[in-house]
C-alpha cells in the first residue's frame, strides 16, 4: 500500500439527532486505510442526494459494514491504495460511487467504482456524476433497456436525476418527455435538450403524453414518484413499455389497476443502487466510461449544478434540496 501525507484524524459531516428532528454537524473521525481493492480519495467535492436526507430523516440506513457518514459521491485525488486496485494510483483524480462516507475530508472508494474525471470538468463538476449517472444508466439503458428512436418519459426532469436523464436519452437518440413543477422548470429541461415538457401542476401528463406521441405512449417512464404516478404510468406507457420506480416521493403505495400491466404488457422495475454488490456497481462504471464519458468530454452532455455550498455549511445545502426550487444538483466543496 502506498501512503502520503494522510493525516491520522479528519473532518467529517455526521448526523445529529436522527429521525424527523435530525440534522448535520461538524465532527472529526479517524482517517479510514484502504483495505485490499479499495483507494483512499482525499475529497475536493462531494454531491449531495435525496438520499443523504432520507437517511439523515433515519428512512434509509447505510447497508451493513458501509460507512455511516452521509454521501454517497465525490471527486478529489487518490492519497492512498490497497492491494488490487487495478491500476489505480495515488495523485489520479478520479470522482467515485460509494455506499456512504462521502461528506468527509477523506473517503474509501472501492477501486471499480472509481471514474477518471472527464476531460474538460473541474472536480466540483465531477464529484455531481457518480450517483445520478449511475442510477440513470442502470435503471434506463440497463433495466429498461431504452433505444435509439423509442420515447423517454422522466418524472422530475429538473432534478439531478431528471437533467441527467434528459442529456443521456437525447446524446444517445432518443424521444425525451420531462414533467416538472412550474413554467421556468419546463423551460429548463427543454434547454437541457427535451423535445416536450409537462408542467404537472397545470396538464395531465397522461394526457399529453398521448398527444404529443400520437397516441402510441412512452415506451420507457423513469418514475421518481410512485404513489398514484403508478396507474398513471401505466396509463401513458406504450405497449411493452418499461417503467422503472426509482423513489417513492408521492408515497411507498398505490390503490391502482393493475389491467394495463397485463393487456400492454408492460414491466414494472424497481431498484436502489446502495446495497448492490461492488462487482455490479463496476459493471455500471465500465458500461458509463465507454458509452457516456466520450459525450462529456465532447460537451454533449454536462452535469447542472445549482448551488455550490460549503463543506462547513452542509445543512444549508440539504435544506435547499428540502425546499425544493432547485434544478440539477446542489453540490458541497472543500476550502
Amino acid at each position: 500500500m502506498t501512503v502520503e501525507k494522510i493525516p491520522a484524524n479528519m473532518k467529517i459531516v455526521a448526523i445529529e439527532n436522527s429521525g424527523e428532528n435530525g440534522k448535520l454537524t461538524l465532527e472529526t473521525a479517524p482517517c479510514p486505510t484502504p483495505g485490499k481493492g479499495e483507494v483512499l480519495v482525499k475529497v475536493a467535492a462531494a454531491g449531495v442526494n435525496r438520499p443523504d436526507l432520507m437517511q439523515v430523516a433515519g428512512m434509509y440506513p447505510p447497508p451493513p459494514g458501509a460507512s455511516d457518514i452521509p454521501g454517497l459521491e465525490l471527486a478529489g485525488h487518490i492519497v492512498a491504495c490497497g492491494e488490487d486496485c487495478n491500476g489505480l494510483e495515488p495523485g489520479m483524480a478520479v470522482c467515485g460511487l460509494v455506499a456512504g462516507g462521502a461528506y468527509a475530508e477523506y473517503v474509501l472508494v472501492p477501486a471499480p467504482q472509481c471514474l477518471p474525471v472527464p476531460k474538460g470538468l473541474s472536480l466540483i463538476e465531477a464529484a455531481c456524476l457518480p450517483e445520478t449517472f449511475f442510477t440513470v444508466w442502470h435503471n434506463v439503458f440497463d433495466k429498461a433497456a431504452l433505444k435509439e428512436g423509442e420515447v423517454l418519459l422522466v418524472h422530475g426532469g429538473t432534478s439531478g436525476i431528471g437533467t441527467t436523464a434528459i442529456q443521456m436519452a437525447k446524446a444517445l437518440g432518443a424521444t425525451v418527455i420531462a414533467t416538472a413543477g412550474s413554467a421556468d422548470k419546463c423551460q429548463a429541461c427543454l434547454d437541457l435538450g427535451a423535445d416536450h415538457a409537462i408542467n404537472y401542476r397545470e396538464q395531465d401528463f397522461v394526457e399529453v403524453v398521448k398527444d404529443v406521441t400520437n397516441g402510441k405512449g412512452a415506451n420507457v417512464i423513469l418514475d421518481m414518484v410512485a404513489g398514484d404516478y403508478v396507474g398513471r404510468n401505466f396509463k401513458c406507457a406504450a405497449p411493452d413499455g418499461r417503467i422503472a420506480v426509482i423513489a417513492f416521493l408521492g408515497g411507498p403505495k398505490a390503490n391502482t389497476n393493475f389491467l394495463p400491466l397485463l393487456t400492454k404488457r408492460l414491466t414494472l422495475t424497481g431498484s436502489t443502487l446502495r446495497a448492490q454488490p461492488v462487482a455490479a456497481k463496476g459493471a455500471i462504471a465500465q458500461s458509463l466510461h465507454k458509452t457516456i464519458w466520450p459525450l462529456i468530454e465532447e460537451g454533449k452532455i454536462k452535469p447542472v449544478i445549482y448551488r455550490e455550498v460549503a463543506f462547513d455549511d452542509a445543512q444549508s445545502a440539504h435544506d435547499i434540496l428540502k425546499q425544493g426550487d432547485h434544478i440539477g444538483k446542489v453540490v458541497m466543496k472543500m476550502a
